[in-house]
C-alpha cells in the first residue's frame, strides 16, 4: 500500500494523477513547502486500439519509476467530457445519472459518482473511468478521485471575485474542449463539445456567445489548456473576437518553476 498513515512514516509528498483514454500526466508535489517538485506526461499510441487501457497505464508505471514511489497522499483526476453540475438546492445523490441523461448517453450499467464543490453550492455530476480506478486499487490501495471540471470550474470561479464583467474561458483538451462563462463567482454556463477543425470551434464559441447575449466586439475570451498564440484554433477566435488572449496564469507560475505554456496547460494538475 502507497499510502502512509503513521507520522514517523510521512514523507510529506503527495502524487496527482489526471488521467484519459489518450493518455495520463502527473506531477509530484513537496507538501511541506508547498511546491510541485516534477511533472511528466505519458501519450498513449492511439493506433493500437485493441490494446486494453490498463496495459497502457501498466506501461507507463513500468516506464516511471515516481508513480511507484511512496506518497502520504494520491489524487487521480478524471479527465473527459461525461460531467455536468447541479446546484446543491436541486441535488439527489440517488438520481445522479438523471442530471447526465441531456448531454451524455448514459447507460444503466454505468458507474456515477460526484464532487461536492462548497464554496459555490453545487457539485459536480461526472462518469469516472471504472477500469482505471481499478487498475490503480491495484496499484495503490487507496486513493482519492475527482473530476478534471471540479477543479477548473473552482478556480475559474476563484479568479472570477469582483469582476462583474462575463467572461469566457475555454480550456483545450485533445479532442474535446470545455467552455465555461463566468461572472463575479457565479457560473453562467458550462459545457463540453467534441471537435476537429478551428472551424468547429469558432462555431461553438460564436454559438454560446450568441445563447447568453455577449457580442463579439466586446466580452473577453481566454484560452487555456493545450493551446498556444499561433495556433489555428486561437488565430481563427482572434479573427472573428476582438479580446482573445491566454489566460493569466502569472499567480500560479509564482508558486512553481514552470514555463508560463507549462502552467497554461497543467493548470488543473497543477493546483490539484
Amino acid at each position: 500500500m502507497s499510502i502512509n498513515t503513521t507520522i514517523t512514516d510521512k514523507k510529506y509528498k503527495k502524487l496527482s494523477l489526471q488521467v484519459s483514454l489518450t493518455g495520463l500526466s502527473f506531477c509530484v508535489f513537496d507538501t511541506l513547502n508547498n511546491v510541485i517538485l516534477s511533472v511528466n506526461e505519458v501519450h498513449f499510441d492511439t493506433f493500437h486500439k485493441a490494446t486494453k487501457i490498463e496495459e497502457l497505464f501498466a506501461d507507463a508505471f513500468n516506464n516511471n519509476p515516481e508513480l511507484k514511489d511512496t506518497y502520504d497522499e494520491i489524487l487521480v483526476i478524471h479527465n473527459n467530457n461525461l460531467s455536468t453540475f447541479v446546484p446543491e438546492p436541486l441535488f439527489d445523490e440517488n438520481f445522479l445519472g438523471s442530471y447526465l441523461q441531456y448531454n451524455t448517453k448514459v447507460f444503466e450499467t454505468d458507474f456515477f459518482a460526484f464532487d461536492e464543490i462548497p464554496n459555490y453550492q453545487m457539485n459536480t455530476v461526472y462518469i469516472p473511468y471504472v477500469n482505471i480506478n481499478n487498475f490503480f486499487i491495484d496499484q495503490f490501495g487507496s486513493f482519492n478521485y475527482k473530476h478534471a471540471n471540479s477543479i477548473l470550474v473552482s478556480k475559474l470561479l476563484e479568479t472570477s471575485k469582483n469582476n462583474d464583467d462575463k467572461k469566457m474561458i475555454v480550456n483545450f483538451n485533445p479532442g474535446h474542449f470545455e467552455i465555461v462563462v463566468v461572472q463575479n463567482q457565479k457560473l453562467l454556463l458550462f459545457n463540453s463539445f467534441e471537435y476537429q477543425t478551428p472551424e468547429d470551434f469558432l462555431y461553438y464559441l460564436l454559438f454560446t456567445a450568441e445563447q447568453l447575449n455577449m457580442n463579439p466586439e466586446n466580452f473577453k475570451l481566454e484560452l487555456l489548456g493545450s493551446i498556444a498564440e499561433e495556433d489555428a484554433f486561437y488565430q481563427l477566435a482572434y479573427k472573428y473576437i476582438r479580446n482573445v488572449s491566454l489566460f493569466d496564469v502569472l499567480n500560479l507560475q509564482q508558486k512553481n518553476s514552470f514555463s508560463t505554456a507549462q502552467n497554461q496547460k497543467h493548470f488543473i494538475l497543477f493546483q490539484s
